[in-house]
């Protein structure tokens, strides 16, 4: 269609485009077979052993971001470094993280996704053994700049999974790999702590070195040979722009990136301070104990795999507002940490489930909108999503110097109820919002 000049842009053809609403839940529930992948129904198609090894590298590469977090202390008492230098340490990995999401992730729509994969994890194991090696500061913040940078890996393998699979089954599939995701993340913690305390800090990037290289080994030999789209003719700088016109044109996008911020503003608003409770009275909890917390998380992001299954099955509003709903009510037990760990297990098993959920339709969602641009789409949401995740971590601790914990409750249901109002004040055109 001579027309479509944005679809032109974006290497789409004129059928990808959704149209209104009717003939988006047609599209949806009964995809023309151009935009299927190619090799549908054939090996093309991920098995589950394929999807869950795309979980386990997602979750390997992004824990690298928040090994650091319980190893401040000892990193910079090891090093000499001043408070304000170690703290930097976080800093810097999460600004190398962002620049990844922006001029990294979109990589994936113009290469051969199986090459970029391998190359990334190939120079993440480099960064890991420089941060490892570290004996000065600025080995020590470099190494870990350039981990933050190459661990969007992650963001790629997300968009590389989603495009193997059928538009049919993609809720599912994106839902069990970024269930991989969240576990690397609430796991991270207490992986490196409990390995700090057996065999020091350095371990903790060694281990994760090899392991990183290992599975850069196994994702050659296994990720198929071919994308199920072609590569985007557009040169780089284009395509970095086409980014931006991306958000600028789909209000979809837009809508599901608040989404994200939001949600993940919440989530960080609990993570990142909920040790500081537990460490006082009248608790008085170890390191340790503090980051076995996590475990109790991953029950419940494994348990949002349900949310791409109801996805597939073109519930994604209403999966979205329960999710926004239960988000808000997992802040009252948690409101009541100091006096019950019970009321905490609660509301953090609620609170990563419904994070979680809202997290799987997002990007089941906008990767739709256009599969051949979907690492852009992938990495565009992203980067609101560590938007929110900084700004949830700085609001929170602040916060609970100057009002304590109740305080830090009310803000993230604040987060959590802004997300619920604006699914409501968006009552849509179409379903898939």
């Amino acid at each position: 269609m001579p027309g479509n000049r944005f679809g032109d842009r974006l290497g789409n053809g004129p059928g990808d485009r959704p149209g209104n609403g009717a003939a988006v839940t047609r599209h949806r529930r009964r995809p023309p077979r151009a935009e299927a992948p190619s090799g549908e129904g054939s090996a093309a198609v991920p098995s589950r052993g394929v999807v869950i090894l795309f979980a386990v590298a997602c979750g390997a590469a992004v824990a690298n971001v928040y090994f650091s977090q319980p190893l401040l202390v000892t990193m910079g008492q090891d090093l000499a470094m001043s408070p304000a230098l170690v703290g930097s340490v976080v800093t810097l990995t999460h600004i190398g993280y962002g620049l990844g999401l922006f001029f990294l992730v979109p990589l994936g729509d113009m290469t051969d996704r199986r090459r970029l994969v391998v190359a990334q994890l190939l120079l993440l194991v480099a960064a890991l053994a420089v941060v490892a090696a570290a004996h000065t500061a600025a080995m020590l913040l470099a190494g870990m700049a350039a981990t933050g940078l190459l661990a969007v890996v992650t963001q790629t393998l997300v968009a590389f999974a989603a495009s193997l699979a059928p538009p049919a089954g993609r809720g599912r599939v994106v839902g069990l790999v970024t269930s991989g995701v969240v576990t690397g993340i609430l796991l991270a913690r207490t992986v490196s702590g409990l390995m700090a305390d057996l065999a020091g800090w350095r371990s903790v990037y060694l281990a994760s070195a090899s392991l990183t290289a290992l599975l850069a080994v196994v994702l050659y030999r296994v990720l198929p040979r071919h994308s199920a789209a072609p590569p985007t003719p557009l040169r780089y700088g284009r395509l970095l722009r086409s980014t931006i016109t991306l958000f600028a044109r789909e209000r979809l996008l837009r809508l599901r990136a608040l989404f994200g911020l939001l949600v993940f503003a919440a989530f960080s608003t609990l993570w990142s301070s909920v040790a500081l409770p537990l460490s006082e009275a009248p608790y008085f909890l170890p390191h340790s104990a503090i980051g076995a917390l996590g475990l109790i998380g991953v029950a419940g992001a494994l348990a949002a795999t349900v949310a791409g299954r109801l996805n597939d099955r073109g519930l994604s509003r209403l999966t979205t507002g329960t999710a926004l709903a239960l988000l808000a009510v997992s802040w009252l037990p948690l409101a009541f940490t100091r006096s019950s760990l019970w009321a905490l297990v609660a509301g953090v098993i609620l609170l990563d489930l419904t994070v979680q959920a809202v997290h799987v339709t997002n990007q089941t969602l906008i990767y739709a909108l256009h599969p051949e641009a979907g690492s852009r789409l992938i990495g565009g949401y992203m980067v609101f999503y560590s938007t929110g995740s900084a700004t949830g971590a700085i609001a929170a601790t602040s916060l609970y110097t100057v009002a304590g914990w109740g305080a830090v409750c009310a803000l993230g249901a604040a987060f959590s109820c802004l997300g619920l109002v604006l699914w409501a004040c968006t009552a849509p055109k179409r379903s898939r919002t």
